[in-house]
């Protein structure tokens, strides 16, 4: 997705990733600076650093590249579902349980589990249609975590 920008006299001197986040309310600005490293972002066609300090008359070209699909393969498995709606799952992770797949764990992951049971209900992160779980829990701790879905 491209979208096109133009700075207006008074929005001057603020830096672009914030310029960016306030016209882009569901794109955090963590991905915006990564969308300018990936330089993503150009102003008057040239790509920018994201400390660079828009100016009156500045064309920015913001290319939001589409969603990818990850390869996590979904699993069907006994979750410990403490609640359960359209928005939201609360789930009791047991200790020994890994969150995400990552090296040494692709398979037997809560987010492999959460993918069976919930489908294409899932919510996604910065342009990866995966499950966006943010946790501090490690695979040696249990406790409650709760999942947005769509």
């Amino acid at each position: 997705m491209n979208q096109e920008y133009f700075v207006e006299a008074g929005e001057s001197a603020i830096r672009i990733d914030r310029y960016l986040s306030e016209r882009n309310q569901d794109i955090s600005r963590s991905y915006l600076q990564k969308l300018l490293k990936d330089e993503k972002v150009l102003v008057d066609g040239k790509p920018v650093k994201s400390n660079y300090k828009v100016s009156a008359g500045d064309k920015i070209q913001l290319t939001i590249p589409d969603a990818v699909e990850p390869e996590i393969e979904a699993e069907e498995m006994d979750l410990d579902i403490l609640y359960e709606d359209k928005d939201i799952i609360l789930i009791n992770k047991p200790k020994g349980m890994v969150v995400h797949p990552a090296a040494g764990h692709f398979s037997g992951t809560l987010v492999n589990a959460l993918m069976a049971h919930c489908r294409d209900d899932l919510s996604g992160i910065n342009g990866v249609m995966r499950p966006g779980i943010v946790h501090r829990i490690d695979m040696d701790t249990t406790g409650v975590l709760i999942v947005c879905k769509k």
